[in-house]
């Protein structure tokens, strides 16, 4: 029973693989070596107001058999030609920042090369052979060890900072002012815990889940397994602010811009706590972090635009994924070749471009789940149209608030 258990999971897992990457080892991170614990709220305000739009992927595609690029055209093709213009338009920087973190941290542990470009070429190029040769199912299975191998070694990090710190804590919460450090607040909430258009991709693999095990991976079971790979999201995203709040807060160090050295400072986080010897456990943890990051965007990106092609032109093409999948390693490839120097700007740009368009996804994904292409019995309880209602304000008015501020 337990195994099958574990087995059933997979969607919720590959939704943690994906957002368990940027967003906490680079953002949580700075968060909380920039603002102490000063953030929290905002990173639990985000996860709250998220969580609805996150849990209608799995929702309406386990309960209709079909995902919400599906759905968008449903709703009509205006929705569906902008969810495919706004998923073009962000694409390749989102993959070129989780690739560019990953390069990082495989010069690291390597070392054969401190070229960041040479690793992100040769990391494309393995994940783009590895997609190809095990699809869905290898994803499904890989990520499981990586997320135990991450949050053991993140909660012993954490556990023995916590002892050993000789400051006191403190939970003040902090309102940023000034245009840098709200648009760090922005950049923040951009990807925590990930950006909203996961929840198209989420429904895709929720498909494949389903395939997979047929009858047995049905729509209550697709939301538990999204509860649990979100629960296990927020509660790292809180470790890695810790993290940074108890190791670098006030200590006068800052994160470099580098992937290098960024990658170098990451990993002494968690030397300088469990003692040097650990740090090449350390170093793997975060390689496979980043790794299964950059491995499931790789996979979904073209996916979801492969889908979104098919139907907005209503034909099927043999290659469609394939050439979708060539074009996004080219094109991370050119921008990491154009903005190697400065890691921190460019995934600035790629959070804050999330965060924009987070409000499109959240009212698309609303109206879906609240309209007669879902079945009625898995339309939304009133507090989840309650916390949805909250969430599209929050994130219309959020987004209002940086721009008036740039």
């Amino acid at each position: 029973m337990k195994k099958k258990w574990f087995t059933s999971l997979g969607p919720g897992l590959l939704f943690a693989g994906a957002a368990i990457g940027v967003s906490h080892l680079v953002q949580s991170t700075r968060a909380g070596a920039d603002f102490g614990f000063g953030l929290l709220w905002a990173l639990l305000l985000v996860n709250i107001f998220k969580y609805p739009f996150f849990q209608y992927g799995p929702r309406y595609a386990t309960a209709t058999g079909e995902s919400l690029i599906d759905g968008y055209k449903k709703l009509g093709n205006g929705v569906l030609i902008l969810y495919y213009i706004l998923t073009f338009a962000t694409m390749f920087t989102i993959q070129a920042a989780v690739t560019i973190v990953t390069a990082g941290l495989a010069a690291n542990l390597f070392g054969i090369t401190s070229d960041i470009t040479t690793w992100s070429i040769i990391i494309t190029i393995i994940c783009f052979a590895t997609l190809l040769m095990g699809k869905y199912k290898l994803l499904d299975n890989l990520i499981k060890v990586i997320i135990i191998i991450l949050t053991l070694s993140t909660i012993i990090a954490v556990s023995v900072a916590l002892f050993n710190t000789s400051r006191s804590y403190d939970f003040a919460q902090v309102i940023p002012e000034g245009a840098l450090e709200i648009g760090f607040l922005i950049a923040f909430l951009g990807w925590m815990p990930a950006p909203l258009d996961i929840s198209a991709w989420h429904s895709l693999w929720a498909i494949e889940k389903q395939k997979d095990l047929k009858k047995s991976f049905d729509t209550k079971q697709a939301i538990f397994d999204f509860n649990i790979g979100y629960a296990g999201t927020i509660f790292l995203a809180i470790c890695f602010l810790s993290l940074g709040a108890l190791v670098m807060y006030q200590s006068g160090n800052t994160f470099s811009g580098s992937a290098g050295k960024f990658a170098q400072q990451i990993i002494s986080l968690y030397t300088e706590n469990l003692g040097s010897q650990t740090s090449i456990f350390i170093a793997i943890a975060a390689f496979t972090t980043m790794f299964s990051t950059t491995l499931t965007t790789l996979d979904a990106s073209p996916r979801a635009m492969a889908k979104s092609t098919e139907l907005l032109f209503n034909n099927t093409y043999k290659f469609n994924y394939i050439i979708w999948i060539i074009l996004l390693a080219i094109g991370t490839i050119l921008i990491l070749t154009l903005f190697i120097s400065n890691m921190i700007t460019m995934i600035k740009i790629a959070t804050i471009l999330s965060f924009l368009t987070a409000p499109f996804y959240a009212i698309a994904n609303f109206i879906l789940i609240s309209s007669k292409h879902t079945p009625t019995n898995w339309h939304p309880s009133k507090a989840m149209k309650i916390v949805s209602y909250l969430g599209i304000i929050f994130l219309i008015g959020f987004s209002i608030w940086y721009l008036m501020n740039l």
